[in-house]
């Protein structure tokens, strides 16, 4: 099984549903972005959703890399269902609950929740 490197350093299965979009490397920590992948969610098939732009970036520190503080800026997209008008978003107790969730990525999105309430 070949790696890359952000699947090294970043919580298992996060690349599933997001994307490195930059990387920086400041004198005192690692600030490493990540935007969530177009994908419309899968508990949303067979509705007409269209991309809404994104919630408010969340930031969320991660394990240090190199004795530096590394923190994660994460942007979740959200949906709009064409049909209701309503503005929907990817289910993140579900995917919780799905065979492909670790545990290091659960406990990631616990911690997304628990910093920023009513967003996840």
């Amino acid at each position: 099984m070949d790696l890359t490197a952000w699947e090294l350093l970043l919580p298992a299965g996060i690349l599933d549903y997001f994307e490195v979009v930059s990387a920086k490397n400041n004198i005192v920590d690692y600030t490493i972005k990540l935007e969530e992948k177009h994908v419309q969610p899968g508990e949303f098939a067979g509705k007409r959703l269209s991309s809404h732009g994104f919630y408010n970036e969340v930031t969320i520190k991660d394990f240090p890399l190199r004795g530096k503080a590394c923190y994660l800026k994460v942007n979740r997209r959200r949906w709009i269902d064409e049909d209701i008008g309503e503005i929907v978003s990817r289910n993140w107790d579900l995917v919780a609950r799905g065979t492909r969730m670790t545990q290091e990525f659960a406990s990631f999105l616990k911690e997304m929740h628990r910093q920023h309430p009513g967003k996840l």
